[in-house]
């Protein structure tokens, strides 16, 4: 469920084996990982080996995996999303659906796209598991609470 979000900016679910020598040609050097649990080993051992920082932040406390991603979780993202810093990156979690989505399409709406474009490219990633949560989630997501650096990407 990989996909080009904007310039050095990559969205996906946990890569296998099989997708690191393409991730390895992306040169990232952060990851923003949603999902609840850790990434598998695998995935650990690729990012110790390639030197990139990941940064956990889909940890819920007394939480399940199905809970909807909250506010706070998505300003800390933005807060690693839009220091240039950090890029190349991917923003993950488990499949790339959910999460990942809710945080890209959030992050279309700081960008000013119109509502009907930010779903569909979320149901596009969605397939048929769309929950209409997170799309109300990335509706009434309040863009004002979001702290954009001096020096943001070009691409907002």
């Amino acid at each position: 469920n990989f996909g080009y979000v904007e310039n050095d900016l990559y969205r996906c679910g946990q890569p296998n084996e099989l997708n690191f020598p393409f991730m390895e040609k992306l040169g990232l050097r952060c990851i923003v990982w949603l999902a609840p649990e850790e990434p598998n080993q695998n995935v650990m051992n690729f990012v110790d080996d390639q030197d990139i920082q990941l940064h956990h932040l889909g940890v819920l406390e007394g939480g399940n995996a199905s809970d909807p991603i909250t506010e706070d979780m998505i300003l800390e993202a933005f807060d690693l999303i839009l220091d240039k810093q950090n890029h190349p990156m991917a923003i993950m979690c488990n499949i790339g659906r959910h999460r990942t989505g809710t945080v890209v399409g959030c992050l279309r709406k700081l960008q000013r796209w119109n509502l009907a474009s930010i779903f569909e490219e979320y149901r596009r990633f969605a397939g048929p598991k769309v929950r209409i949560l997170n799309e109300q989630f990335i509706e009434l997501f309040d863009i004002d609470l979001v702290r954009i650096p001096v020096d943001p990407p070009a691409w907002l």
